[in-house]
């Protein structure tokens, strides 16, 4: 079925849609669920998801190469912060089956982007490590404290 509610209505259509769903469910013959849009929003959530966890784990790189790149900032304090409640909101949404689907090391040439024109004080910071200094774990679960040695440690 094509229903214009989903372009004009993403609200509406979805509780509709559910609405049907749940009679199909009972084993209900419906015939106006909007299998296409239906499937395609299913995928969506999953790509969603996916890419919020992307979007945390790029941005605890972005605040950890700060951290490395001009450490005796008094931003500091704040870039800790922010690594802590990106990495809670990462922790939060990730899913196993994302592990395979999460490119590190483009995540990290992307962060490294994202710094390379910074100025702190008029000062450049100190050059980044050439490769993504950390895991995908320790981008979850290990302390601020932790991630700095790992990327202190790759880059001597």
């Amino acid at each position: 079925m094509s229903d214009d509610l989903y372009e004009r209505d993403a609200l509406a259509w979805s509780v509709r849609q559910a609405a049907l769903l749940r009679r199909v469910a009972r084993g209900e013959r419906v015939n106006d669920v909007d299998w296409d849009h239906v499937v395609e929003e299913i995928e969506d959530v999953g790509l969603s998801e996916l890419h919020a966890v992307r979007s945390y784990l790029e941005q605890i790189l972005v605040h950890l190469l700060k951290l490395h790149g001009w450490p005796d900032i008094s931003a500091d304090k704040h870039w800790r912060a922010e690594i802590v409640a990106f990495q809670s909101d990462a922790e939060r949404r990730f899913a196993p089956s994302m592990r395979q689907r999460i490119d590190l090391e483009k995540l990290y040439g992307r962060a490294v982007r994202q710094i390379e024109l910074t100025r702190y004080d008029g000062k450049s910071g100190v050059t980044p490590p050439a490769g993504c200094p950390v895991t995908l774990d320790l981008l979850l679960s290990a302390s601020v404290a932790e991630l700095e040695a790992a990327i202190s440690q790759e880059a001597n």
